[in-house]
Parts: structure tokens; C-alpha cells; sequence
């Protein structure tokens, strides 16, 4: 077994997070996710104005970079894609490493499946589809289980860890 599909019974029977504990890290993570998406623009705009500055990407009559990277519906596209995928891989790794981003680590959440095994990269991406830019998370105020869409989709929970849990996972590093 790998270390993503090892069950933890440690983690096995806390109790799930409700909807403001969730808010509370998505708004943590907002941020983090906020400087992800600064960072992925500034290389991807590096690396078109290298491709440019090389003659790899002709200007096509534009005075500016900027201009033909948001004129250019192909090259904005790309552009665009980039940095979604980073900071859909900042989610993805987080979730199946360990299953805490910063925000939910702050909040002593995790998210796991039901035995406390850790989500593979495949189930954290399909989490990160199904959970709807966050919208997926109101389905816990009209569902009495603290499930959100994401959840069920996925057959994982997120679950509110004790402060001696939240610690142990600090200091070993798990």
C-alpha cells in the first residue's frame, strides 16, 4: 500500500466540519490560491514574452506583449488554462498530500475518505470539479449529514480534527 491508500484509523471517527468551519479555510485558502494565481501569471507572461522576445510568437502588428497575449484568443486561452492548472494543482496536491491545504491545516480540518485514508490525485481532482468553485459546499446547509456536493461525488468527508490530532500531523509531518 502506498501512503495515500493506507486507512489512518486515527482520523477514522472525527466528527465531519460543518459549513462555517469550511467557510472559515476556504477564505484562508482564497488567499493562498489568490497568490498561486499572481505567481502562474507572472511566469506564464514570462515565458510568452521570452517566446516573443525569441521570434518563437510574432507580435502580429501589436505594439505591446500584454496586447497580444489578450487579443489573441489562442494565446489567452493557454494563458488562462496555465494558470488554472496551478492553482488547481496547488488543491489537488495539498488535498491528496497529507489531506490539508494551509487554510483547513489553520482550521484543524482534513479531508479523507471515510476510513481516513488520504484522497489519490485522481479523487482530489475530481473533488476539485465537483466542488463547483466552492459553490458545492452550500449543499451542507440543506443536508443534515455535513456532506457538501463534493463530497458525495467523491465518497470523502472532510472532518474536524482534535488540537492534539492538528499537532501530531504538524510535528510528523503526515
Amino acid at each position: 500500500m502506498t501512503a495515500t491508500s493506507m486507512p489512518n484509523s486515527e482520523h477514522a471517527n472525527f466528527p465531519r466540519a460543518g459549513f462555517f468551519k469550511r467557510f472559515g479555510a476556504i477564505m484562508y485558502d482564497l488567499l493562498l490560491a489568490v497568490a498561486v494565481y499572481m505567481v502562474a501569471g507572472a511566469l506564464g507572461f514570462g515565458i510568452f514574452t521570452a517566446l516573443v522576445s525569441a521570434g518563437f510568437i510574432d507580435m502580429a502588428g501589436q505594439e505591446m506583449v500584454s496586447d497580444l497575449l489578450n487579443d489573441t484568443p489562442l494565446y489567452k486561452g493557454i494563458y488562462q488554462f496555465w494558470i488554472a492548472l496551478c492553482v488547481g494543482v496547488f488543491y489537488i496536491s495539498f488535498w491528496s498530500y497529507g489531506g490539508q491545504t494551509l487554510g483547513m491545516r489553520a482550521w484543524r480540518l482534513k479531508v479523507q475518505h471515510p476510513n481516513g485514508q488520504n484522497l489519490s490525485m485522481v479523487t482530489a481532482a475530481a473533488r476539485l470539479v465537483w466542488s463547483l468553485l466552492g459553490i458545492g459546499n452550500l449543499w451542507i446547509l440543506i443536508n443534515g449529514d455535513k456532506l457538501a456536493l463534493q463530497d458525495m461525488m467523491t465518497r470523502s468527508e472532510v472532518v474536524e480534527l482534535s488540537k492534539e490530532a492538528n499537532q501530531m500531523r504538524n510535528w510528523r509531518g503526515v
